[in-house]
């Protein structure tokens, strides 16, 4: 296994898997639109076709979790049929396929960190498209790995941190989140991990115990508003933005209640998921999330 076929090309875990994936010997090509268009399935199979890639990481998703509200169909077809599609080509090709989902399978009421085992009961259509992806990749390919992840940012696209920061650098004061619950996930270190994966099943082979649903999110917890904080006060630690706009070093963030910031859609209050089975079954383990955030303001810093 060399080629790894990559979709979502420009997002922020096919940028993070351009580098993660070659430093484990991997050979990453990156897909996106309008070349690769799950909406346009003749793009989809031309590129497999000439790429004839050895395993495939999806990473191509609608992930607007509010506008999904509006057009589920749309969600639908790229986050399920999508899917569908390339597990039927995997499964031609006999190569296995990583499919990333999401924590907001899950309703949040649970009170305790997820296990794989547990119930999904999606809140919104996003979750809803999302496990009905995770669904047709297992039953579209036997060698499937879901991959559930968490509150994903990096250095690029649109993610918290960098919103936080091109927010802070205008506001002394900012409203946050502080009842909704779970692990900040850094984009460079899910890819690592995902790499990591992909580096097990290529020295191993495909075992049976590789396929199923595994919970790959950044170790440790918090709530938005924690993010919030940290993100701030990591950027001021390392000389970012703040210190030269505002007055202050770092503006104030105060804590809200899930009802004082209304959304279309409804979000898991408590996403929280257990890893060890992650690590159990490739040895692959996330480093906790204030390392991942201290990765990516690194890069921001420094741009």
């Amino acid at each position: 296994m060399r080629r790894v076929l990559v979709t979502g090309q420009g997002g922020q875990l096919a940028t993070g898997l351009a580098d993660s994936l070659p430093a484990r010997g991997f050979e990453a090509h990156l897909v996106g639109q309008p070349d690769f268009e799950f909406d346009k399935p003749a793009t989809v199979i031309a590129a497999f076709a000439a790429l004839r890639p050895e395993a495939v990481v999806n990473c191509a998703a609608w992930t607007a979790v509010d506008a999904a509200e509006d057009d589920e169909a749309g969600a639908f077809r790229a986050n399920a049929l999508g899917p569908a599609l390339l597990a039927k080509l995997c499964a031609e090709a006999e190569i296995p396929l990583i499919q990333i989902s999401t924590d907001y399978v899950y309703d949040g009421l649970k009170g305790a960190p997820y296990l794989e085992s547990d119930l999904p009961n999606p809140l919104g259509a996003y979750g809803r498209t999302k496990l009905a992806g995770e669904w047709a990749a297992l039953a579209g390919n036997p060698m499937t790995s879901i991959l559930r992840t968490a509150w994903v940012f990096s250095p690029v696209g649109k993610n918290f941190v960098r919103t936080m920061l091109a927010v802070g650098a205008t506001r002394p004061e900012l409203r946050v989140v502080a009842d909704q619950y779970g692990h900040p996930t850094a984009a460079p270190d899910l890819a690592d991990a995902i790499a990591g994966v992909l580096a097990r099943i290529r020295d191993t082979g495909w075992q049976a115990g590789y396929r199923g649903v595994f919970h790959a999110r950044a170790e440790q917890s918090t709530h938005w508003h924690g993010f919030a904080e940290a993100i701030f006060a990591g950027a001021a630690r390392l000389g970012g933005p703040q210190p030269r706009v505002l007055p202050i070093a770092q503006p104030r963030v105060l804590p809200i209640a899930t009802h004082e910031y209304p959304v279309k859609a409804t979000r898991p209050a408590d996403g929280r998921m257990e890893g060890g089975k992650l690590a159990a079954t490739f040895g692959v383990t996330l480093p906790p999330w204030q390392d991942g955030l201290e990765r990516v303001l690194r890069v921001l810093m420094a741009g």
